[in-house]
């Protein structure tokens, strides 16, 4: 009963946690719309002056907000964590019980039946939250900001797509820091890139490198985590500002 609690709790905070994502992606599309101020871009022109062609007190509104809810979902992500470990730290104990009492159950005559159980995939969990492509691949990452006439526009790579393989990158631990690396240590160099767009997979091929803007790839990649145990989608959303100085514009 407690374990059914806790996952029904989780559940209803992975929800919240997507309504947050959607109101987060609401205020950074505004934001970073053509001619918009961006999320830290600058409220002043040249001379110093107020900007006279977006609404400042708006912009600063959206961008506390943004903050606001940043922090909102990097608790709710903390909680999740918390649930599934304590989750998943159940399931030996339980699986343990359950094939003690599966071999064999009593039946109305006072005989024992042999039982065979089959584990049937829970309803309760959204496609969306086991995000897995067709070949068996998990993505990683989601494209969610790339930059007008950046290399990773002009190399293909497109808005909402889900990073599969980035170079030698296919996953694991310190995500961003080995995309960073890998986008470092090859500047110049085509690196092979395969994603899922719409549910197809796509090979693309991506060469970072020096451009107008900011970074090598001016794109913003969104790290997935995947919790094995039950294979809940954790989404943590990575800031643009923290790694802007390695790859991200």
């Amino acid at each position: 009963m407690v374990a059914s609690n806790l996952k029904s709790e989780t559940m209803d905070l992975m929800q919240k946690r997507s309504a947050i994502e959607a109101q987060m992606d609401a205020i950074i599309s505004r934001l970073c719309q053509p001619g918009g101020p961006g999320l830290s871009g600058n409220l002043v022109d040249s001379e110093g002056f107020p900007r006279s062609d977006i609404d400042i007190p708006v912009i600063r509104s959206e961008r506390r907000q943004l903050t606001e809810l940043r922090n909102d979902h990097t608790e709710i992500t903390e909680k999740i964590n918390q649930n599934i470990q304590i989750l998943h730290s159940a399931k030996p104990a339980s699986s343990l019980a359950l094939s003690k009492d599966a071999g064999n159950t009593e039946v109305s005559n006072g005989q024992r039946s042999s039982v065979t159980t089959v584990a049937v995939p829970s309803s309760n969990v959204s496609s969306t939250a086991m995000d897995i492509d067709a070949n068996g691949g998990i993505p990683f990452a989601l494209v969610d900001e790339i930059a007008d006439a950046s290399p990773a526009a002009d190399d293909g790579l497109q808005l909402g797509d889900q990073v599969l393989k980035f170079g030698n990158v296919e996953g694991g631990d310190d995500l961003l820091h080995r995309l960073a690396s890998e986008a470092q240590s090859n500047q110049g160099r085509p690196i092979p890139v395969v994603v899922t767009r719409h549910g197809t997979p796509v090979n693309l091929t991506v060469t970072p490198r020096s451009w107008h803007g900011r970074g090598l790839l001016g794109c913003h990649f969104r790290i997935r985590t995947y919790a094995s145990g039950l294979r809940l989608l954790i989404n943590r959303s990575a800031s643009l500002f923290e790694v802007r100085t390695e790859y991200i514009a």
